[in-house]
């Protein structure tokens, strides 16, 4: 700093009366400004610029510590707190959560089933437990609404749909696809809220038929899906809340990008190890192999 504030002010005073001032020693002074940057100021400057691009190519929504991975991945050697640092110097934050509004539940649900889940997030293996719930997206057309079937073992979206109304059609798709995907071969858990599409006799049907076995969530206690809830907060808070759709077409269109470019592909997620759900399911599958 105090070299610096003799280099700006050189047009108007002499540099070794501003040297003695400062108690600075003039050869000092000609030695920064021959190299005024310092080796590690260069090399913080290089980091930056690695960490602005993971930051934007991960959707701006990495926080350090993920970014701290991306840099090893690379071959970079730095420690956790440096990055932190960088991180902090550049302005890059992590997207941080939002709160949920409060819901009123009334009715009395047709069929309900027991917490056979009961909070078990960490399952062993793939098709061992699924979770899903309903969300809702805002256009300037109306309300696009997002149904999502997760696999607990890789936290991967394996099912989805989106439609304008929120009826039987909506669920049943999306968990035709998980199944059409996944072909499970044992029986699977299948969680949900006390929702009227979750209830209703259409759903139960197609769970008989497809060999799995429902569990619902108690009354008004979102903590009992935490898993659903986690990915919509996710969804919401690194690409939803930061875009206005004006159809519900390119709401539909960023969304599936979101879960099937982003998400299940790329997006690494702390409980997979820092992997994506895919590269956790593949690396999985390869040691398993392996055995």
């Amino acid at each position: 700093m105090k070299y610096a504030f003799i280099e700006a002010h050189r047009p108007v005073f002499r540099v070794r009366p501003m040297c003695r001032i400062l108690k600075v020693h003039p050869s000092g002074f000609y030695a920064w400004r021959a190299e005024p940057v310092s080796n590690k100021a260069k090399d913080d400057h290089r980091l930056i610029g690695l960490l602005k691009q993971a930051w934007l190519e991960s959707g701006c929504v990495y926080g350090y510590r993920k970014l701290h991975d991306d840099l090893r991945s690379l071959g970079e050697i730095c420690g956790l707190n440096k990055i932190a640092r960088l991180t902090s110097l550049a302005g890059i934050k992590a997207q941080i959560g939002y709160k949920r509004k409060a819901g009123f539940y009334g009715g009395k649900p047709a069929v309900v089933a027991p917490n056979h889940l009961n909070r078990v997030f960490d399952v062993e293996k793939p098709d061992q437990a699924w979770v899903t719930d309903i969300t809702y997206i805002k256009t300037h057309e109306g309300w696009l609404y997002l149904a999502v079937i997760i696999d607990l073992y890789s936290r991967r979206i394996i099912g989805w749909s989106m439609q304008s109304r929120m009826q039987m059609d909506l669920v049943l798709s999306a968990l035709l696809m998980a199944v059409w995907r996944r072909n499970p071969k044992s029986k699977v858990i299948i969680h949900s809220d006390q929702g009227s599409q979750f209830t209703s006799y259409e759903w139960q049907k197609f769970l008989k038929a497809n060999n799995l076995k429902a569990s619902m969530s108690r009354r008004g206690n979102c903590y009992d899906n935490a898993v659903a809830e986690s990915f919509f907060q996710l969804l919401k808070r690194e690409r939803i809340r930061r875009k206005t759709y004006a159809t519900r077409e390119l709401a539909r269109q960023d969304v599936f990008d979101y879960i099937e470019f982003f998400y299940n592909s790329k997006r690494k997620h702390g409980k997979c190890g820092m992997l994506s759900p895919i590269e956790f399911e593949r690396q999985q599958k390869w040691k398993l192999k392996g055995v």
